[in-house]
């Protein structure tokens, strides 16, 4: 019965852990949706990539120019198919750099990626650098294979200057694209919450746990009737 109560106590707390969850994952949802939706600012410089963290799909805006010869293509899907996310470094008129995902191309053609000169200004998706690679595949920059927008990575196999690159990339906005060159606005921004599931399952375990051990109480107490007997 004893391990029938810590059974019991520890199904009721995970199921209130993700009852908590829930609520911070609705909340969640909701500041991000939010911020993608909300007009563009100036996307954050230096003093506040350190909470770049806080910041996922703040709807930003930048102005700079294109830096040539070091673009990177990622492999990656979306709903246009498999292809290559092309990502430009943009040095802005602030004096730091960011890595901007142009968008979508099918194929590494280098007529269609090839960045427009001069003066720019864009807007899009503040984005958490994906280092490592993807799930399956590492990134392997001596082979110029890569399988995450690992801004780090890239900065490094760009020799892009460290202390001037954002800790962030940018999803640019569909306005962005150019006939023929990468299409943007791709963003996918999806969080799976399946919390109230889990919550779900954990108080049936409990009640389940609670139900067994009231069983194997009534016979016992009636087993000890009938011994009395």
């Amino acid at each position: 019965m004893v391990l029938a109560a810590i059974f019991f106590a520890g199904f009721i707390a995970l199921g209130t852990w993700q009852v908590h969850r829930e609520s911070w994952k609705l909340k969640l949802i909701h500041d991000v949706t939010t911020r993608a939706h909300a007009k563009p600012v100036p996307a954050p410089g230096p003093a506040q990539w350190s909470s770049a963290t806080d910041l996922r799909y703040l709807h930003v805006r930048l102005a700079g120019r294109y830096v040539a010869g070091k673009q990177t293509l990622v492999h990656g899907s979306s709903k246009l198919g498999y292809g290559y996310w092309v990502m430009t470094p943009l040095k802005t008129d602030r004096g730091f750099i960011v890595l901007v995902n142009r968008g979508y191309v099918p194929d590494p053609d280098a007529s269609k990626v090839k960045p427009p000169p001069g003066e720019v200004a864009l807007t899009g998706l503040l984005r958490l650098s994906q280092p490592g690679g993807s799930f399956l595949r590492s990134n392997k920059p001596n082979r110029n294979q890569w399988y995450s927008r690992d801004v780090a990575g890239i900065a490094k196999a760009r020799a892009l200057p460290a202390d001037k690159v954002a800790a962030y990339f940018v999803d640019a906005d569909a306005v962005t694209t150019r006939p023929g060159g990468p299409v943007g606005g791709l963003t996918k921004i999806h969080f799976r919450n399946a919390h109230v599931g889990y919550a779900i399952t954990w108080y049936l375990l409990a009640l389940g746990t609670a139900l067994g051990a009231g069983i194997v109480a009534r016979q016992q107490w009636r087993a000890r009737d009938v011994s009395a007997d």
